[in-house]
């Protein structure tokens, strides 16, 4: 495992969190406005978090593909690439985005006051194309009503799943993360019996116990989203997923977001639920549950962050 400093891709979850997905103007002028921002985003995180301490607040920033090109140049992470999309009994769309922020905290009024800090730092050098704002829910549920993200990896695990070595040692300390926005047509979800939703999740929904492996539907999204390479070794991604919703717009949601070593895993999962495995048997809960964006970053270590602007980040 790396020893260089990574951003807090391993940070527990909190209570409240933003996602923000932006994207970078045109013009070298706005790219220099980038650039010191990432210099300076450790001191921002410090000087709103001193407010409150205990609120753990954090913040990773991650570059899609286009503006790694545009921001830092050659050479770039082995595997960044756009987000691919996927067609296939139900459609997971591709979605601009140059720059993703995922601040985290349990107050969401340190998530916000970060949020307006690190936008007033940017200036017009880049502007949201999406924002989401993130609840824990109960006893991290779902708006679907079940616990999400049981099977995270924890510690060790955790960092070996989501944190990049020796094979791209140049970006040694670095991730990939997939962020999608899905909505849930909760009316149509909660006419199904609490039988019929269990064998499309693979648990019990009050008790979150899974089902045994010979009671599953081939069809259920912990068989779909199961992973193993070929010497039968699981293949894991660290979700921080939160719930968000309008109740006016009666829109209700799961932000997916999910950190990986290698991008490869997580979209294998993806064309899992949205093709099929084999096509065709799909993850059901796509029947109640639409993708309206997608993308890829790749989040840069904590040092690389820091070196950009001094001008000695290794693709400066």
């Amino acid at each position: 495992m790396s020893s260089v400093q990574s951003q807090p891709v391993c940070a527990g979850l909190t209570r409240a969190a933003m996602f923000l997905v932006a994207v970078v103007q045109d013009g070298a002028e706005h790219d220099d406005a980038v650039r010191a921002f990432c210099a300076d985003l450790a001191a921002l995180i410090r000087a709103v978090g001193f407010r409150d301490r205990s609120a753990q607040l954090s913040c990773i920033v991650g570059f899609g593909s286009t503006a790694w090109d545009r921001l830092f140049g050659a050479p770039r992470p082995r595997e960044l690439h756009p987000f691919r999309e996927i067609r296939g009994v139900h459609h997971a769309v591709s979605t601009p985005g140059d720059m993703l922020l995922h601040i985290r905290a349990s107050r969401m009024d340190m998530c916000f006051e970060l949020a307006a800090q690190i936008m007033t730092r940017l200036g017009d050098a880049a502007s949201i194309v999406d924002e989401v704002h993130g609840f824990k829910y109960f006893d991290d549920r779902d708006l679907l009503g079940f616990v999400d993200g049981t099977e995270n990896p924890e510690g060790n695990d955790a960092a070996a799943a989501t944190i990049i070595g020796e094979e791209d040692a140049a970006f040694a300390g670095g991730s990939y993360v997939i962020v999608q926005k899905y909505l849930h047509d909760l009316k149509k979800w909660n006419a199904v019996p609490v039988e019929a939703q269990e064998k499309m999740i693979g648990r019990a929904k009050l008790s979150d116990i899974e089902q045994a492996d010979a009671e599953k539907a081939p069809y259920a999204h912990n068989v779909l989203t199961s992973i193993v390479d070929e010497d039968g070794n699981e293949q894991e991604i660290l979700r921080d997923n939160m719930p968000f919703g309008e109740i006016g717009k009666s829109e209700f949601g799961t932000y997916f977001i999910a950190y990986a070593r290698s991008p490869a895993t997580t979209e294998k999962m993806l064309q899992n639920m949205f093709v099929g495995q084999p096509p065709g048997n799909y993850d059901r809960l796509l029947d109640f549950s639409r993708a309206v964006t997608g993308t890829l970053f790749f989040v840069p270590s904590a040092a690389f962050l820091d070196d950009v602007g001094t001008g000695s980040a290794i693709a400066q």
